[in-house]
């Protein structure tokens, strides 16, 4: 496994503190980002999906706790639109350059606007896909949204 990708390497030139965390991922799991958490020993609500989806017709970024799902209607309404759907497999690696079930939020091809669900705020720290099946990213919530120059919204539930 390479522990250097367009993630890491995005958070390293700019100055954004991480560790790293690796697992056996398990290509057959129902839930990429439970089975993650179970093979690292981490509360699920620490580790953090990463999500493409379209509002409006528009790309954009969706991080939420692997535990739980994403509310549509929230998902709009965060980026002001009024309908969301989830991007087809296919579209989110060629948008992003990574494989499903190694999507960062970090380095992707082309920046789209981004938001986590704001329950990130309550964990010291969490962790997200590091840009490759089995890699993982472990940083502060302020960090990663200093990093994405994102906001941080109601999306579950």
């Amino acid at each position: 496994m390479y522990k250097t990708t367009p993630a890491t390497l995005a958070l390293s030139r700019a100055g954004i503190a991480f560790t790293l965390a690796t697992y056996d991922y398990d290509p057959d799991a129902d839930r990429v980002g439970l089975q993650a958490a179970e093979a690292m020993g981490v509360a699920p609500e620490r580790v953090f999906k990463t999500l493409m989806a379209e509002v409006d017709g528009k790309p954009v970024c969706v991080i939420v706790p692997s535990d739980e799902e994403v509310n549509m209607k929230k998902l709009a309404a965060a980026f002001g639109g009024k309908s969301a759907r989830m991007m087809k497999p296919a579209d989110a690696e060629r948008l992003t350059g990574y494989k499903v079930g190694g999507i960062s939020p970090f380095g992707q091809r082309r920046a789209v606007p981004t938001r986590v669900e704001e329950l990130v705020g309550l964990q010291e720290t969490v962790f997200l896909n590091g840009g490759q099946r089995g890699l993982q990213i472990c940083m502060r919530p302020q960090d990663l949204i200093a990093a994405l120059s994102c906001k941080a919204a109601e999306l579950i539930r």
